[in-house]
């Protein structure tokens, strides 16, 4: 099987990819990813203490915005109108790091994995801003699309490799 790019025409110019005369499927993509810090960031998110306000809180509207603004920041993306998005959390006490689940759903002609990684992305820089005072040496890390479903391509499921 060829490996077409399909953001380009024949003459190597960057192009939207034509969606017109796609069918409607129901779509979903979930993406993750992970923001270590320092134990002193850890404690103060969970405490609630972090003088910025409700950091997980923040951060989990900050992507849910972000999913909905994906065509704005990243080019040939379609805009989409988003079904459901969530944005979810893990605090992984031993590792000292917080991980970043985004969920979207749409019923449409393309996919809404860009929107899902865009939203963990987001969120994660989120976490970041807020907690800077305390700590500027965060990492973002393994921010990658979990599960996908719906469309031509079918079926994705993430494996470590």
């Amino acid at each position: 099987m060829e490996n077409k790019l399909t953001h380009f025409d024949g003459n190597g110019n960057a192009i939207m990819v034509d969606v017109t005369k796609k069918q409607v499927t129901a779509r979903e993509a979930t993406a993750e990813g992970t923001i270590r810090v320092n134990r002193a960031v850890l404690e103060a998110v969970r405490s609630g203490t972090v003088k910025k306000g409700d950091v997980l809180g923040v951060a989990r509207v900050a992507g849910i915005m972000a999913v909905k603004r994906t065509a704005d920041l990243i080019p040939m993306c379609h805009p989409l109108p988003i079904g459901k998005c969530s944005v979810d959390f893990e605090v992984l006490e031993e590792a000292c790091a917080i991980r970043a689940f985004c969920t979207v759903r749409i019923d449409g002609k393309t996919g809404v994995e860009m929107e899902a990684l865009t939203g963990v992305h987001i969120t994660l820089l989120t976490i970041y801003d807020m907690c800077k005072a305390i700590d500027k040496s965060m990492v973002m890390t393994d921010i990658h699309l979990v599960k996908k479903s719906g469309g031509k391509s079918g079926d994705f499921h993430w494996q470590k490799k």
